[in-house]
């Protein structure tokens, strides 16, 4: 029913949409407006802060439905998570109540601020720095690739809070939009999810009551590679969607083109191609719900469960398939395939990134062969 009602939503309010976000790179406002009027905009958020309180899964399939209409759009509730997992985790009760029922609302979007221009991969060599002064913390610094930055009210910011410790010495705040010293870079100019703004964030004195720290001081870079190992799940399910989307077309449209006197489809090698690329996405499909499973049980309080492995896993595992995927798509409708009057072009564009953020495959091909299960 979740994904029916989801299905059904981003075909009617968010697909039409689409290829106009990605042509003039504007936010999918309509996106947004029709995710909020149907509490669709971060359902993870618990029931206690006025939240539907879905769990990982239902998450995903959210995203998932969402991202087949419109990889930009899915950035929504994604991002929506990927901020505010590090308050649900970590954060005091005072901290939940004031930051999540304005989401929960619809009232404001969250973002993520941990990567600056000389700490990609390497996030614990990041310099933005959280001096403490009195009853408040001065932060100054740069983040970088900041997404939906000067759309979102709410940033989760790490900053080094003692430079002796590296990573041990970094703790995570939540910045306001509006405070004194926050302002935004122009956005920047990419190859896909045009719709979904990327920014630098420029912290400047930017004076916040200590009372806005994430957990305990020290503790941020722990709540940032464990909010990570939930998201990047999420990121697996945005890359389903991309790919799902991209075949669902690719499959119509060779039951209608016809060559040599009969439909393509009918021509064993594109058989294979179409064969293929269903069997790698539902097989992204499994391990990502499997992934989001483990999640839920690891934030209900049922152990590790190898989750740290599993996120990687599926987020590098479905971002592959979808790169496959929408380029065979591209593939199957030759030269039509490569205009802008046809979405391929663009979901292979979107999908691309799926590659590269919340941590690349490669790193996430390090982490799984350091965190590998048992047998």
């Amino acid at each position: 029913m979740l994904r029916k009602s989801v299905c059904a939503l981003a075909e009617a309010k968010i697909a039409p949409f689409a290829a106009e976000v990605d042509e003039e790179a504007r936010f999918p406002q309509e996106a947004l407006d029709a995710l909020v009027a149907n509490d669709l905009h971060a359902v993870h958020v618990p029931e206690p802060y006025g939240g539907a309180g879905a769990d990982a899964l239902a998450t995903v399939i959210v995203i998932e439905e969402v991202a087949r209409a419109c990889a930009s759009s899915s950035l929504i509730p994604a991002v929506n998570k990927l901020g505010s997992l590090p308050v649900i985790l970590s954060g005091s009760e005072e901290l939940k109540k004031k930051y999540l029922a304005p989401l929960a609302k619809g009232d404001a979007m969250f973002s993520y601020c941990l990567s600056e221009p000389d700490a990609g991969s390497d996030a614990a060599g990041m310099k933005t720095k959280a001096v403490r002064d009195g009853d408040f913390y001065v932060l100054n610094g740069v983040k970088r690739w900041i997404t939906n930055a000067g759309v979102s009210e709410y940033y989760t910011v790490m900053a080094v809070t003692d430079p002796e410790k590296r990573s041990k010495g970094i703790s995570a705040f939540v910045v306001e939009k509006g405070d004194p010293g926050v302002s935004f870079g122009a956005p920047e100019k990419k190859l896909g999810i045009k719709g979904s703004p990327t920014r630098e964030v420029y912290l400047d004195n930017v004076r916040i009551p200590a009372d806005r720290m994430i957990g305990e001081e020290g503790t941020g870079f722990a709540t940032a590679m464990k909010t990570l190992d939930h998201t990047r799940i999420t990121i697996a399910a945005q890359a389903l969607g991309i790919a799902q989307g991209a075949l669902d077309y690719a499959k119509g449209y060779v039951q209608e083109r016809k060559q040599f006197g009969k439909p393509i489809g009918d021509f064993q090698g594109v058989q294979f191609m179409l064969a293929d690329m269903a069997m790698k996405l539902e097989a992204a499909r499994q391990l990502t719900y499997a992934a989001a499973a483990k999640s839920e049980r690891v934030f209900a309080g049922g152990g590790k469960e190898d989750l740290t492995f599993f996120g990687a896993a599926a987020k590098c595992y479905a971002s592959d398939a979808a790169m496959e995927i929408t380029t065979d798509a591209v593939q199957l409708l030759g030269g039509y395939g490569y205009t802008r009057d046809y979405p391929l072009e663009r979901m292979m564009r979107d999908a691309k990134i799926t590659q590269i953020y919340e941590g690349t495959n490669q790193v996430q091909r390090i982490v799984m062969a350091r965190n590998l299960p048992d047998a």
